[in-house]
């Protein structure tokens, strides 16, 4: 049984992760937590109708967020009447990134599965500053899906990688659970200017092996300066259909989202992206 955390402020693009994560979890048993959290809004409308009341503005956002979430439900559930899901709401006055971290502990959350607004006319991640503070802060793996993403069976993966790291168990395996039903390809693509390894690497890279058993590995070498253009280029010359990153100290993913500004993120592109977190938590 997966536990998959899916926030939502009712928007298309959100519902568009909403429809997908329901695609992609489709040969499992899931429990499913669609979060709406409205504290922003509520300081918001507070700060535009400074005449009314703090309390009453809470009140009626709280209101209208819980039938919407109700609605959200309904929806949900015509479009994946599974047995094997089980649906929750939950609405909360707090932050979206407190009230995530929150339940990601409380509900030992396997998956976080977030919409983000796409630039159709460079096909730019422009990841909104909601996505962006959980795939920095957050310790559970994020699953993003880009605004004008459709779902495809993900048949070809690519996941950079430099070794450095040793990977978590619990991910791998959800990793590997995720992607067997689907007989995928991963290629596991190393940036760098020298092909030889470490022994910390070579560790590494044998435990990704044994812990992904059951999938097709492919191990490639480049050599690139730049890791976000030979991201790129791989996912255009392969067609690529899911990109993996681990996002931990001296990852790729770590140094594209801590050094760069919100809006000069250096990924852009269209398909899914699964940030594994890499961090310690319950088996």
């Amino acid at each position: 049984m997966k536990n998959v955390l899916v926030p939502t402020d009712f928007s298309d693009n959100a519902m568009n992760a909403v429809r997908f994560a329901l695609e992609f979890f489709k040969y499992d048993n899931c429990e499913f937590f669609f979060l709406h959290t409205y504290e922003d809004e509520v300081y918001e409308k507070h700060r535009l109708l400074e005449e009314e009341s703090f309390d009453k503005i809470r009140e009626t956002a709280k209101i209208k967020s819980e039938e919407n979430l109700k609605l959200l439900l309904k929806d949900v559930k015509t479009l994946a009447p599974h047995k094997r899901f089980n649906y929750h709401i939950i609405s909360a006055y707090n932050s979206i990134l407190d009230e995530v971290d929150k339940i990601v502990i409380d509900k030992n959350i396997d998956l976080i599965v977030m919409g983000t607004k796409g630039e159709s006319t460079n096909h730019a991640y422009a990841f909104g500053s909601n996505t962006l503070q959980v795939l920095k802060y957050v310790a559970c793996p994020v699953l993003v899906i880009p605004e004008f993403c459709t779902y495809d069976q993900p048949k070809h993966i690519l996941f950079p990688t430099n070794f450095l790291i040793p990977y978590n168990r619990r991910e791998l395996k959800l990793l590997s659970t995720l992607l067997k039903p689907f007989r995928s390809v991963v290629d596991v693509l190393y940036i760098a200017k020298y092909s030889n390894l470490s022994r910390r690497q070579i560790d590494n890279r044998e435990f990704l092996i044994e812990e992904l058993e059951g999938l097709e590995l492919k191990f490639e070498t480049v050599d690139k300066k730049d890791v976000s253009k030979a991201i790129m280029h791989h996912i255009e010359a392969y067609k690529i259909d899911l990109l993996v990153m681990a996002n931990t100290r001296h990852s790729y993913l770590e140094d594209m989202l801590f050094r760069s500004k919100v809006d000069e993120i250096s990924l852009h592109t269209n398909i899914p992206f699964l940030a594994l977190q890499n961090i310690r938590r319950t088996i």
